[in-house]
């Protein structure tokens, strides 16, 4: 029975002065300090493949700010950066706007929000689940054939879709209050399998030292 590991890292901070939700959108670009978190990931990485990780595979959100995340990791682990569409960003109705509370005071966006189990305001938790466990799947077993048992692929994606991944994992409910979602920027989400059977979650948080100086955008 072959074993691997998928990491699913979050992006860096993004550039957003104006703190929109900007959620699939383009062009929105890390900013500098997202730029260092990013260079954090890559030394992250290299510091498990000195250890003896058998890292072969890197995967990227289509969205530019994972595209910029992966990118250290990429260079310093001699890896190309396959996009997959599964593990964008979820969608959100409330994208592009900013001042999200004061939104919900006018009646046009009443109906976004009736149903936060599901959720109303944009695309169902268990659809995100869904379509990041094909691209895990999948991607985890191009890791074997790459690299043979115990490889390990990486995956940069975005906070929701990996939170409610994590929760599927850990047999959670996938509701969930967004303010105590354990998923901070470039943070680690490593799912380890045996064979098709996932037996251990484990996070960490490479770039812990300098989240206190990030604008944290909810649903970002």
């Amino acid at each position: 029975m072959s074993t691997a590991t998928v990491h699913l890292l979050r992006h860096g901070e993004v550039y957003n002065p104006d703190r929109v939700l900007y959620g699939r959108l383009p062009e929105f670009h890390l900013s500098d300090l997202g730029h260092e978190m990013a260079q954090r990931a890559a030394e992250y990485f290299t510091a498990q493949q000195e250890a003896g990780a058998n890292i072969t595979h890197m995967v990227s959100s289509p969205l530019v700010r994972a595209q910029e995340t992966a990118n250290p990791t990429a260079k310093a682990l001699g890896l190309d950066i396959v996009t997959d569409d599964r593990i964008i960003e979820a969608a959100n109705r409330f994208q592009g706007l900013s001042q999200i509370k004061e939104r919900l005071k006018e009646p046009k966006y009443w109906s976004y929000v009736v149903n936060p189990f599901r959720p109303s305001w944009g695309e169902p938790y268990r659809d995100q689940v869904e379509r990041m466990m094909a691209a895990i799947v999948e991607h985890r077993d191009l890791a074997v054939e790459l690299g043979g048992s115990g490889a390990q692929a990486i995956l940069v994606s975005h906070q929701l879709p990996i939170w409610v991944t994590r929760r599927a994992a850990e047999g959670k409910a996938l509701w969930h209050d967004p303010r105590k979602r354990e998923c901070t920027l470039t943070s680690v989400t490593s799912l380890d399998f045996e064979g098709e059977s996932l037996v251990a979650v484990r996070y960490a948080e490479p770039s812990v030292d300098l989240l206190a100086n990030a604008a944290n955008i909810p649903g970002a």
